[in-house]
């Protein structure tokens, strides 16, 4: 179920390859959009995802 807009944004600490970091953060820049919002995209795409196939 997807948060609605307003949501308060709290701080999320992962520990990730760091290629992977670099690739994520190119493609935010390519994007036109901050890390954060990159990040909120794919993990609610693949929630989503997740949630569907139960």
């Amino acid at each position: 179920m997807p948060e609605p807009p307003t949501s308060p944004k709290v701080q999320f600490n992962v520990y990730l390859p760091r290629p992977l970091i670099t690739r994520i953060k190119h493609l935010a820049v390519d994007e036109g959009q901050s890390l954060s919002a990159l990040v909120e995209r794919a993990l609610t795409e693949y929630a989503d995802r997740q949630e569907a196939a139960r």
